[in-house]
């Protein structure tokens, strides 16, 4: 994935993340300003209009333009960059902020989780396993250059060769390295190339559950396991927003048949958790990629604790009511994403 192509992901979660936080017509440094409003007409009482919320004041230059496109576009007016904080420092409070109703200084849930799974996707995509070419494993293009290694020096080998045969010398030990590069030209040849597995009759007929769907899905990522995370992975950036409805029935068995709490807290809960988690699953990518030993696992402790903190503050709860149903989220969080991952593999196999 080309550097463009981040920028571009980056700028298309920040435009859909603010298509859900619309603006009306604000803009700074604006050299136009009248007492009705040049949208619907109304007569101005304030800084925006009353009747459509178009801003008063409204630009018509070029360094305006650009700044309206930073502000649209990455939110730069400091709601964003005053949600992730609050989200990762102060979690529980901010949620149960929003909940309450005091939502002017934050993004909402569903906006925040569109810009942080393009965000993840973007940065796992540039720096870590990438099946989106079914045909080439190395997603940093090494193979392809060891490939091109292998055959220059293949050739190279072969000319060598061809002057000792042409000044009558024995060629038995360059013979062995012609050899042995070509069987190595081959195995990588064979690695570009997605794994299939012929499967038998029984794996063809063997029932793994008594859904079909689900059998068709299983035996095909036996069949070509490299083309089922192919489609896994795709259809993961698709449908992630699916793992909030699936995440939620788990979070209201931790609150049974609760009247202080509704389906909306446990859904905002859950989307602003899933959000902070994909920033976490970015910043270990950025970790591996960096050589940064044992980030993982530092960054899986911070990630532990924020559920605590998002759990305990967000619900008012005690510090052992939050760990035993910390211990349970976690629990439930591997029931998801299993749930999850059968999902997609079922909608790969119906492609």
């Amino acid at each position: 994935m080309s550097d463009s192509e981040i920028i571009g992901e980056l700028a298309q979660s920040a435009l859909t993340a603010r298509a859900l936080e619309p603006g009306h017509g604000e803009s700074a440094g604006s050299e136009t300003q009248s007492t009705a409003c040049l949208n619907c007409g109304a007569v101005l009482t304030g800084a925006y209009c009353a009747n459509c919320g178009q801003a008063g004041h409204v630009h018509r230059t070029l360094s305006s333009f650009f700044h309206d496109f930073l502000h649209g576009a990455f939110h730069f007016e400091g709601k964003i960059w005053r949600t992730i904080p609050a989200l990762m420092f102060r979690p529980g409070k901010m949620t149960r902020a929003y909940i309450d109703g005091k939502r002017a200084r934050y993004v909402s849930p569903i906006a925040l989780f569109l810009f942080s799974l393009f965000l993840m996707f973007a940065v796992v995509k540039q720096f870590g396993v990438d099946f989106t070419n079914a045909t080439d494993v190395d997603v940093n293009g090494r193979h392809l250059r060891g490939m091109q290694a292998n055959q220059a020096e293949l050739a190279r080998l072969q000319q060598v060769r061809a002057q000792l045969v042409a000044r009558h010398q024995p060629t038995a030990r360059i013979d062995g390295e012609i050899t042995g590069r070509r069987n190595g030209i081959k195995v990588m040849e064979q690695l570009r190339n997605p794994v299939q597995i012929s499967l038998g009759p029984d794996d063809k007929t063997k029932v793994y559950s008594n859904i079909p769907a689900v059998d068709a899905a299983i035996r095909e990522a036996k069949g070509n396991p490299q083309l089922a995370l192919f489609k896994l992975q795709t259809n993961a950036y698709k449908f992630a927003w699916m793992l909030i409805p699936i995440s939620v029935p788990f979070i209201w068995l931790l609150f049974p048949f609760s009247r202080r709490f509704a389906l909306y807290d446990h859904t905002v809960f859950v989307t602003y958790s899933l959000c902070m988690m994909m920033v976490f699953a970015a910043l270990m990518t950025l970790g591996a990629a960096a050589g940064f030993t044992g980030f993982a696992q530092v960054l899986s402790i911070a990630a532990l604790f924020h559920i605590y903190k998002h759990l305990r503050y967000t619900y008012g709860l005690t510090r052992w009511g939050t760990v035993w149903r910390t211990t349970a989220i976690c629990a439930f969080a591997l029931v998801a994403m299993v749930l999850f991952g059968l999902v997609m593999m079922v909608l790969g196999a119906m492609e």
